[in-house]
């Protein structure tokens, strides 16, 4: 008979506890709006006027949030989904701040410092969140969904500011987005998804760049004009290349979208088949 040996439990090798990554609810966003509302106040002296806006973009935001959520089958936030989440809140007080220099338009020149370090920080966790998904194993069409839309809402807002002092034909780069989106109700073709381009991204973040710096007021007209029309370009070009590539393929039957596949396994609670993501 062979006798087993006993390992005692103070030698065994202790088992990898499974990390817990933080997750939270849309509705945090409420608090931390009115905290930087309040902040902002404190600052600037906020108006009714922009008291009302930043309060209804943080409504209309947080309401789309939840929708989506639910259509994915699920209620709470990813870590990446928090960073972004903060963005969208400061967005919200970029608003506010451009809505408070459109009724009170002697108090602009000391808002101007303050839009512009709040921007800056919203674009700098454009770059965070990104980074903390793939770091935690939470990249999900929602949240790059999310993070392109919180993007496209701050560079609306930036291009309203900077049409103050160089034209309104500026605001056709914040604008953009959501022409694209009207155009999509009509032409049903121009929802399908597009290859992954890094340039993409890059002409993305040059908007809200170069959006920033003009509204900060460093520039005179012609140089910010120039610059403004640059990105304008760009963005022009990178629109461009993905309704050609969609054009093109207009009359075919594609596979359904990776999002489209994703909230599925998502509500039926398994993983993509390396088929669907590839479709």
């Amino acid at each position: 008979m062979v006798q087993q040996r006993v390992v005692p439990a103070a030698c065994r090798p202790a088992l990898p506890m499974p990390r817990r990554r933080p997750s939270g609810s849309p509705t945090w966003g409420v608090p931390g709006l009115l905290a930087v509302l309040a902040g902002l106040d404190t600052l600037v002296g906020l108006s009714p006027a922009a008291w009302v806006t930043g309060l209804a973009c943080g409504g209309l935001g947080n309401a789309l949030l939840a929708r989506g959520l639910a259509r994915h089958g699920r209620t709470l936030l990813g870590p990446a989904d928090l960073v972004t989440l903060t963005r969208a809140t400061l967005a919200c007080g970029v608003a506010a701040i451009v809505a408070d220099g459109l009724t009170q338009p002697a108090s602009v020149g000391r808002h101007l410092a303050v839009l512009t370090v709040v921007s800056t920080v919203a674009l700098v966790l454009d770059w965070v969140d990104g980074r903390v998904a793939r770091r935690t194993g939470t990249v999900t069409p929602l949240g790059a969904r999310y993070d392109m839309e919180v993007d496209a809402f701050l560079i609306l807002v930036l291009s309203v500011e900077a049409a103050r002092s160089s034209g309104a034909w500026v605001l056709a780069i914040g604008l953009a987005r959501y022409a694209l989106l009207a155009a999509e109700q009509l032409l049903p073709w121009l929802r399908r998804s597009v290859p992954p381009r890094y340039w993409r991204k890059v002409v993305a973040a040059v908007q809200g760049v170069v959006l920033t710096v003009v509204a900060s007021g460093v520039l005179a007209r012609r140089p910010a004009e120039i610059v403004l029309l640059g990105a304008l370009l760009l963005l022009t070009e990178s629109f461009g290349r993905d309704v050609v590539w969609l054009a093109a393929r207009a009359d075919r039957v594609l596979p359904a979208r990776e999002d489209e596949v994703a909230v599925a396994n998502e509500r039926a609670g398994r993983a993509p088949r390396t088929s669907e993501v590839a479709a």
